[in-house]
């Protein structure tokens, strides 16, 4: 599954206003409505802030990957946000998180959303990618950053 293939320039955005975990989720979820990716906000906001009070979904080195399963998706979703200030997200590593990696995923699909967590780990791995995508000018460049 290639991250280009979820991912659209409408599901991007490089300059998230949010200054919480819940001002960033909501910002992403308006993404994916505005997408047409998401029915129904409230169900899927509750679903990851359900998955968020299990555990942060801050990871390291800036990056936070919100996620849930909810009937609020057919298929599963993912939108990038970047934020320009650094956001609490409660990381592991007691960082601030700068970029920010929302997916969601129909209750009854686990495959997909468990493939697509790793592979977005395994990309976020790179210093120098982490730093290409806080330096782009538009969501085509992020997408390109993905797809090298």
């Amino acid at each position: 599954m290639g991250l280009n293939t979820i991912l659209t320039k409408d599901t991007i955005c490089l300059h998230l206003k949010g200054d919480t975990k819940q001002a960033i989720i909501s910002e992403l979820l308006d993404l994916l409505v505005a997408a047409g990716k998401v029915k129904d906000k409230a169900a899927a906001q509750a679903a990851i802030m359900e998955r968020e009070g299990k555990m942060s979904t801050g990871m390291k080195h800036g990056i936070a990957i919100p996620h849930g399963k909810t009937s609020a998706v057919g298929d599963l979703m993912a939108c990038i946000g970047i934020s320009d200030n650094p956001v609490n997200f409660e990381a592991l590593d007691g960082e601030p998180c700068r970029i920010f990696i929302m997916t969601l995923s129909p209750l009854e699909k686990t495959g997909p959303h468990l493939q697509f967590l790793a592979e977005i780990s395994l990309l976020f791995k790179s210093q120098e990618k982490r730093a290409e995508m806080l330096r782009a000018d538009s969501p085509e460049d992020i997408l390109r950053i993905l797809s090298e």
